[in-house]
This record gives structure tokens, sequence and C-alpha cells, in this order.
């Protein structure tokens, strides 16, 4: 699980049009409070576009049902991002990803998928 990160940055990073989401993929599991992995980054050090995904992903996967367990609510979701805003996110993305409605957010994920 924790060499994800890398395996997908080193797929994407010969490609030239995706070097930038390599980077992002490289990034994606770092946290605010410099604890991730694999380079153990924080804050700004973390590529902005690295730490929105962050949040989205984290929101994704817990709204999503898992062979594992059932979806979570919204409620519940929100309420872990905000438990770690300033720990795993950077709490400025937290503020943003408030504001947006939850039907926005689910209107938006059904129209994800194929």
């Amino acid at each position: 699980m924790r060499k994800h990160p890398e395996i997908g940055y080193n797929i994407l990073k010969g490609i030239d049009f995706l070097e930038g989401a390599a980077q992002l993929v490289l990034q994606h599991h770092e946290k605010f409070d410099g604890t991730g992995y694999p380079q153990r980054l924080k804050e700004d050090e973390i590529l902005l576009g690295a730490r929105i995904f962050a949040v989205v992903d984290t929101f994704d996967a817990m709204t999503s049902n898992r062979p594992y367990r059932e979806a979570l609510s919204y409620r519940v979701t929100r309420e872990e991002i905000i438990q770690f805003s300033a720990k795993q996110f950077d709490p400025r993305i937290v503020e943003c990803f408030l504001s947006i409605p939850e039907e926005v957010w689910f209107k938006t994920k059904e129209s994800l998928k194929y």
C-alpha cells in the first residue's frame, strides 16, 4: 500500500504531458503535518494539487462502497475531514471543501460514474 504513490509516479514520469500529474500521484499521501509518505513533506512543501487531491480522494473513498464496508454518510465523512484538518489536510483546503454544498459533491460524483 505505501509503495503505490512511487509506483504510480514511476509509471507516469516518463510521459512528457503527464509529468505534473506524476508529482501529484507521488505526493497524494503526504500529510500537512509532515507525517505522510513517501517523502514526509509538510505544509506548502506539498504541491497544492496534491493537497486538494488528498481531501477529494478521502471524500471519494469514504463515501464509496468498498468490499469491506458500506459507504459512509456525508456527515461522517465531513466530520472526519474536519477532525484531520491541519494534521492530514491543509486547513485552507478543508475550508474550501466545507464551503461546497453536499448536493454538489454527490451530483459531481454521480456524473463521473461510468
